[in-house]
């Protein structure tokens, strides 16, 4: 199997994720790919599917995947039925952390429990 082909899925997933500026060349057995995610969050989504696929040391892939927000991990739109716990554990894997993204958003928030559908959330780096 041609290697370009092997992480298509990782191709995709860029291209679901708009990344920025991305290039993608073979060199030999090796796919070389290079782009801008929008967060922190989106570069560990495709960190993940590049070693689904290639294992944890994948040595026929080589990726420069850079951040353009650095100031937070991610942001968030809320979906109606979320909570700042459920959104802790997606993010996070950690439902108790909530309290971080609570106090990352006091703009907006004024009670952690009361969390509305449409609202936009800074998601902080921990």
């Amino acid at each position: 199997m041609a290697v370009k082909e092997k992480y298509q899925p990782v191709l995709d997933l860029g291209e679901q994720l708009n990344i920025q500026d991305g290039d993608v060349t073979v060199e030999g057995d090796i796919l070389k790919i290079k782009g801008t995610a929008k967060t922190q969050y989106e570069k560990n989504i495709l960190w993940d599917k590049i070693k689904e696929i290639g294992g944890e040391n994948p040595s026929d892939i080589k990726a420069n995947i850079k951040v353009a927000d650095e100031s937070v991990y991610a942001r968030h739109i809320v979906k109606k039925g979320e909570t700042l716990g459920k959104i802790a554990k997606h993010y996070y894997g950690n439902a108790a952390k909530y309290q971080a993204i609570f106090k990352a958003n006091t703009n907006i928030l004024k009670n952690p429990d009361l969390i509305y559908p449409d609202q936009e959330l800074v998601i902080p780096n921990l």
